[in-house]
């Protein structure tokens, strides 16, 4: 397990996950001795790809070893909270929430839920020198390994060394924290998956570049401004009041959903459907005939047939039916103009006005009106997200009305007040953005990530939606930062402010860590959505944890020698039987929680998930295998292909015992040639 790791990580190089991936779909360009050939590659290539040496690429000290970061793997384990994960509203949930650094929590996904991914979005720190970002790496390499490892110089060795371990908060080390995030992020994207990150003006220039070397400049969608502070940060020379919402997509197949238009709460309905009813005169002082000549005409209408909803038929043709001229002026009488073109209204207009989409009927002060039945429809999202109604008057644009209220911060920090969790969370995002990130980025049964899960915003927009419509589930990630530490870190205006959280998590009995803000953050949100829409949705969801062995225990790991004719039983519980068997699940693709059924052999219980049999515990004998034996023999459903085996757990004679065992299903009516694995 986590010594296999450990030996694995020693051969790798910043370059072992690219080659992975050249050796997987290029294996006529390596050679014998394994070394990758360009210029077969070239030849390979030259015929269908157009070849390029001019190009830019962005350089920063550590990025080699940002690559290296996200080629080796994990040492941690997923130790699951079985108390939170078996109540009635988590045990099914296909919701997850992982406390723990959210480069380890990445690579867990990715042997799980590589390519799975529709939608992620991300609020990391902005390096903004008062946000509290701070790179100290727990990746314990010393220089000379560094040298070896990246082939570069003692003096560049020394400031990567300085820079991740003595903790830094420059361009360099945002980059080198961001870096091998963003690839393994790439990875687990759908092939039409979408990336949302929020940014400020600090590293906005510098995301962008690194985000055009991850995912490709061509698939740069948008930087969305986003109005965040209505009143601007009023300290500075220019008062800011946006910040940026960076899109990339996985490939080209990506397609961003456009939004729903919104009809009224009662709306009226004809042989078509639902409608609400828009005055179709440009009703915005700034157009008129004076600029929008060509929208100022008269439009006729048939007094004479009055359907049951008070509407009459139209046309842009006099006749002795249509005899009643309407144009467009305001209450004063001055002229305004038609919101729509004399072509879109022929489009929309219709011989029965309860199958017209534009239509007459008279008004309160006993004057004829030219009105749209507006429906349900779609519209794309804008590049700019405000706190303010949005109109436009082009007559061939659909988008007519975008209510952006919402985006800005405070009303993430209201949204938590209603949860009685009110400064808790420092510029938490408010769920409207994240709605509207949801709506255009994923689609009704999507997975949802957020590895910068904060105050658990992603979470609570995703059952909001769901509430609605859909079936999307949601993964959150989150450091469990220590408010212990941070208060004693805090400066004497702040202290109060840090005492409050943990008041907070006292009540609510609770550890004293950022995570479990979090945790809580999505109960009482799902209990509210709950209340509210008692819609039949998935509520809950999963929690896990990620640990990192301590040195002692890796001490102990690679201390046992499994040649030696003895278990060790006591490396089964520095871990628990429950955090070894989720931690190899997820190792062999089946995901957290994923379902688990008790093989009882004689006197020895097993484990069975797809085609893999689990032995964890100690206590293996004869007659256990003879029972396994039979039931692959008498039992037609039963066939694990794969026996993966707790090396501690067993002793030499023991899994010798397996290994001669499973090599007999050979000759047996199955035919079945049973993996043996021994996993340390």
């Amino acid at each position: 397990m986590i010594k296999d790791i450990l030996q694995n990580n020693e051969a790798l190089t910043p370059n072992s996950q690219t080659l992975e991936v050249l050796q997987a779909n290029f294996p006529q360009c390596f050679n014998k001795e394994g070394f990758f050939d360009i210029d077969k590659f070239k030849n390979l290539i030259k015929a269908d790809v157009d070849i390029t040496h001019e190009g830019y690429d962005l350089n920063f000290l550590g990025k080699n070893y940002a690559k290296l970061l996200a080629s080796i793997d994990t040492t941690t384990v997923i130790q699951p909270d079985v108390e939170h994960n078996a109540k009635p509203e988590n045990a099914n949930s296909q919701n997850l929430y992982i406390s723990g650094d959210n480069l380890d929590g990445l690579k867990h996904l990715l042997k799980s839920y590589t390519g799975a991914v529709k939608c992620i979005y991300i609020d990391p720190p902005y390096n903004t020198g008062s946000d509290g970002f701070v790179y100290n790496d727990n990746f314990n390499f010393t220089p000379q390994e560094l040298i070896d490892k990246l082939s570069i110089s003692e003096e560049q060795a020394q400031k990567i060394f300085d820079l991740t371990t003595k903790g830094r908060a420059s361009h360099s080390a945002w980059l080198t924290f961001m870096y091998p995030r963003l690839l393994l992020a790439r990875d687990l994207l759908t092939p039409d998956g979408v990336i949302f990150i929020s940014i400020d003006d600090n590293e906005q220039a510098n995301l962008k570049l690194i985000c055009d070397s991850v995912f490709g400049e061509e698939n740069m969608l948008s930087q969305i401004v986003v109005q965040s502070n209505k009143r601007g940060q009023t300290y500075k020379q220019l008062a800011k009041t946006h910040e940026y919402l960076l899109v990339y997509t996985k490939s080209e197949s990506s397609i961003i959903n456009e939004l729903k238009k919104e009809i009224a709460s009662n709306p009226k309905i004809d042989n078509i459907g639902e409608y609400s009813e828009r005055e179709l005169r440009n009703r915005n002082p700034k157009f008129g005939r004076f600029n929008r000549p060509n929208l100022f005409y008269p439009i006729y209408i048939n007094p004479h047939v009055v359907d049951e909803n008070g509407y009459c038929m139209i046309s842009l043709t006099r006749t002795i039916e249509f005899s009643i001229e309407v144009f467009p002026y305001n209450s004063e009488g001055s002229e305004s103009c038609w919101r729509w073109g004399k072509t879109k209204i022929e489009k929309n207009n219709a011989e029965n006005s309860m199958e017209s989409n534009i239509v007459g009927r008279v008004k309160s002060t006993g004057e004829y009106g030219i009105y749209e039945k507006y429906r349900k429809g779609t519209f794309k999202a804008k590049t700019i997200w405000f706190d303010d109604l949005v109109i436009t008057n082009d007559e061939d644009d659909e988008d007519e009305i975008w209510d952006e209220t919402g985006v800005i911060t405070e009303q993430g920090s209201s949204e938590l007040r209603k949860y009685e969790m009110g400064d808790v969370f420092d510029f938490p995002k408010p769920t409207f953005l994240i709605k509207k990130v949801l709506e255009i980025g994923s689609d009704l049964d999507s997975i949802c990530l957020d590895f910068f899960s904060g105050s658990g915003t992603l979470a609570e927009s995703v059952l909001s939606l769901n509430s609605i419509t859909g079936n999307r589930k949601f993964i959150s990630i989150q450091m469990p930062e220590s408010i212990d530490i941070k208060l004693a870190n805090s400066s004497v205006n702040d202290k109060p402010k840090v005492q409050k959280v943990i008041e907070f998590l006292n009540t609510n009995s609770y550890p004293h860590t950022l995570d479990y803000i979090g945790i809580e953050r999505i109960k009482r949100a799902a209990s509210k959505i709950k209340s509210e829409t008692n819609a039949d949705i998935d509520y809950g969801f999963k929690h896990y944890t990620l640990v990192e062995p301590s040195e002692d225990t890796i001490d102990k790991l690679e201390e046992f020698k499994d040649t030696e004719m003895f278990t060790n039983n006591d490396t089964l519980s520095l871990f628990g039987k429950e955090t070894v068997l989720e931690t190899w699940l997820v190792k062999d693709g089946y995901g957290f929680g994923a379902k688990v059924e008790n093989v009882k052999l004689a006197d020895y219980t097993a484990y069975l998930c797809g085609k893999h049999l689990y032995f964890i515990e100690a206590g293996i004998n004869e007659n256990d295998m003879v029972a396994l034996l039979d039931r692959y023999q008498q039992e037609p459903s039963f066939s694990p292909e794969n026996i993966v085996v707790f090396g501690y757990s067993f002793n030499f004679s023991q899994t010798e015992m397996l290994r001669k065992n499973l090599f007999v299903l050979r000759d047996t009516h199955k035919n079945l040639k049973a993996n043996f694995d021994i996993r340390y």
